[in-house]
C-alpha cells in the first residue's frame, strides 16, 4: 500500500481526492498547508505528494523547495492558475507533473499512477534510499557521505546539503535565493556571499580542478546547477 499526501487549504477539495484515492487502495494522509506537509514528512513515510499551490501560511512553491531540499518524493502539483509562466515556475522548483483547477478526478488518478511507477517500479525511490550519483560523485544521504573520484571526502553539514539538493535534479538550475532558503530555513537576505563561499569549499573537496568545475557550476544572474555527466 502505497501513502499519499493530500496538501490543499480547501477541505472539500482534500476530502474529494481521498476519496478516489482510497476507492483505488491507496492510504492518504492530509494537510491544509505546507508547514503541516513539512511535519508529516518528519514522521511518516510518503510516496507522493498531491501539492496545492495557493496556501495559507507556507504555499507550494515554498513547499517543495524545502521538499527538495531533503526528498525526491514526486510531487503533483495543483492550481488555479492557467498560466504558461506559472505551470513552468512549479516545474522549475521541483514538482513532477502540474495540473490546473477544476481538474478531472480520472486524470489525476492516472498521473498519480504514472508517478508512482516511475518512482517505485524505476528505480528512483530505490537510488533516493541508497545514493546519489553523477558521474564520479556519489553521497550517501543515510550515512553523510561523500565520494568524489573514488575517494571520500568530508563536506561539512552545510555544503553536504547544498550539494545533495543541487544532485538531486542535475541540470537544474537552483536560484541562490532558493539554495539558502532551502539549506539554512530562513529567508535570504544578502544570501549571494554566504552562497558562494559555501560553494567555493565545495569545489575544492569534490572538483579536480576547482577553478575550472566539471560538477559544481555557476548560471552568472542565476545560481547553481550541477552539470549532468
Amino acid at each position: 500500500m502505497y501513502t499519499i499526501l493530500v496538501v490543499d487549504d480547501d477541505e472539500d477539495i482534500r476530502n474529494g481526492i481521498e476519496i478516489y484515492l482510497k476507492n483505488e487502495g491507496y492510504d492518504v494522509i492530509q494537510a491544509s498547508d505546507g508547514e503541516q506537509a513539512l511535519n508529516v514528512l518528519e514522521t511518516t513515510t510518503v510516496h507522493l505528494i498531491i501539492l496545492d499551490v495557493m496556501m495559507p501560511k507556507m504555499d507550494g512553491i515554498q513547499a517543495t523547495f524545502k521538499i527538495r531540499a531533503k526528498q525526491n518524493i514526486p510531487i503533483i502539483m495543483l492550481s488555479a492558475k492557467v498560466e504558461e509562466t506559472d505551470q513552468i515556475l512549479g516545474l522549475s522548483v521541483g514538482a513532477d507533473d502540474y495540473m490546473t483547477k477544476p481538474f478531472r478526478p480520472l486524470e489525476l488518478l492516472a498521473r498519480v499512477k504514472s508517478q508512482l511507477r516511475r518512482y517505485i517500479t524505476l528505480g528512483t525511490y530505490q537510488q533516493e534510499a541508497a545514493a546519489l550519483t553523477v558521474g564520479d560523485l556519489t553521497l550517501v544521504s543515510e550515512t553523510k557521505q561523500c565520494i568524489a573520484h573514488g575517494q571520500e571526502v568530508k563536506l561539512t553539514p552545510r555544503e553536504f546539503q547544498i550539494l545533495e539538493l543541487l544532485m538531486q535534479h542535475p541540470g537544474r538550475v537552483y536560484p541562490i535565493d532558493s539554495i539558502y532558503e532551502a539549506v539554512w530555513q530562513e529567508p535570504a537576505y544578502n544570501a549571494a556571499n554566504i552562497v558562494a563561499v559555501h560553494i567555493r569549499k565545495i569545489r575544492e573537496k569534490v572538483e579536480v580542478n576547482p577553478k575550472n568545475p566539471q560538477y559544481v557550476k555557476v548560471v552568472w544572474g542565476v545560481g547553481y546547477k550541477v552539470e549532468p555527466q
